[in-house]
């Protein structure tokens, strides 16, 4: 007798929160309660510690959040990735752009994981707030992504929106001008989609938090990945705890993507 045929594998459902945090510089519980309240399985952060002390401080705002630090520090150049149990961490290594004299040095974050058989990547960025630094740093960005095999999904402040019509208004302070708006998103999106777009949530912006008028923070997938929701957590919480609103996204992972050897 025949044994039956194993059962097929389940798609993996994975939340996701990108977060500009401010440098913990608002209000530390409310940012608290917004991320708790949100219960991700993977944190990708902006603006997060990465000089001294910063393996106390990123781990005590782990713990805080009830998650373990991925990867992050000074290689990661303020970018930091957290996780839950839920999610393993198999690898980590991070990019960092080139300096440009008289500016903030940035770079990007990665963070190999997997879900039972399910093999991902996790990147973060915070691109630069000048327009004539960002596209080299998106391009930069891009490249990075694309020596990944397995799915990517990217969470980044990208300084920018998504086209020169979406920026309304002058200038918020401590931000650029969006002349570079429509070629930094596009290199940026480049073999990726931008889950907002797929959500159709386009047009709801994150930045600033007491105002929102722009999108400048996203979360960004491989096509393999699927889009079960999106949302930007606009809350009295969420106004005290950054300058940024947090965006959350729902993805349903590719079950039978081949492993990759750790």
């Amino acid at each position: 007798m025949n044994p039956p045929p194993a059962a097929e594998p389940a798609d993996v459902r994975l939340r996701v929160l990108t977060y500009n945090i401010h440098g913990q510089r608002d209000d530390r519980a409310a940012l608290v309660d917004v991320v708790r309240s949100v219960a991700p399985d993977v944190a990708i952060l902006q603006e997060a510690p990465r000089r001294w002390r910063w393996r106390t401080k990123s781990a005590a705002l782990a713990n805080a959040f009830g998650m373990v630090v991925a990867e992050g520090g000074p290689p990661a150049l303020g970018n930091l990735v957290l996780t839950t149990l839920r999610v393993r961490v198999l690898d980590t290594w991070s990019v960092r752009f080139p300096l440009t004299p008289g500016r903030h040095v940035r770079g990007a974050v990665f963070a190999r994981c997997a879900l039972g058989p399910t093999r991902f990547v996790v990147a973060g960025s915070h691109l630069s707030t000048d327009p004539a630094e960002r596209p080299g740093q998106a391009r930069l960005l891009h490249a990075a992504c694309a020596q990944v095999d397995e799915p990517v999904i990217l969470g980044a402040d990208v300084n920018d929106t998504p086209s020169p019509a979406s920026d309304a208004g002058a200038t918020a302070p401590g931000d650029a001008a969006s002349g570079d708006a429509a070629s930094t998103w596009q290199i940026v999106t480049a073999g990726l989609t931008d889950v907002a777009q797929l959500a159709g949530r386009g047009d709801v912006c994150t930045y600033p938090c007491a105002g929102p008028r722009r999108r400048l923070d996203a979360v960004f997938a491989d096509p393999r990945v699927r889009v079960a929701g999106y949302t930007v957590v606009d809350t009295a919480a969420s106004r005290r705890a950054s300058d940024h609103l947090p965006v959350v996204a729902d993805l349903i992972l590719p079950a039978h993507h081949p492993a990759t050897a750790t």
